[in-house]
């Protein structure tokens, strides 16, 4: 496993009005503007604010929005 992973599981998440921040389990915090993720950008406070961890951390589900985003992507920086 790459040291960029290792550690890589979501904790919590913070949605502004224009980004989206993980927490991840070793503290760091990858954070990506709000209009990469049209879904969440069009979403509510509470529709944003209802999230639920993919796994053990491996993305995160939005389910009122049908959104789900991967720690994995987040990390590779090809957004």
């Amino acid at each position: 496993m790459s040291s960029l992973l290792r550690g890589s599981e979501a904790v919590d998440v913070a949605v502004t009005e224009d980004a989206l921040t993980v927490t991840l389990s070793d503290g760091r915090c990858i954070s990506a503007p709000l209009v990469w993720f049209p879904r969440l950008k069009s979403a509510t406070a509470s529709e944003r604010a209802d999230w639920e961890l993919i796994g053990p951390g491996d993305g995160i589900h939005w389910p009122q929005v049908d959104e789900d985003v991967s720690v994995r992507w987040l990390l590779s920086g090809r957004c």
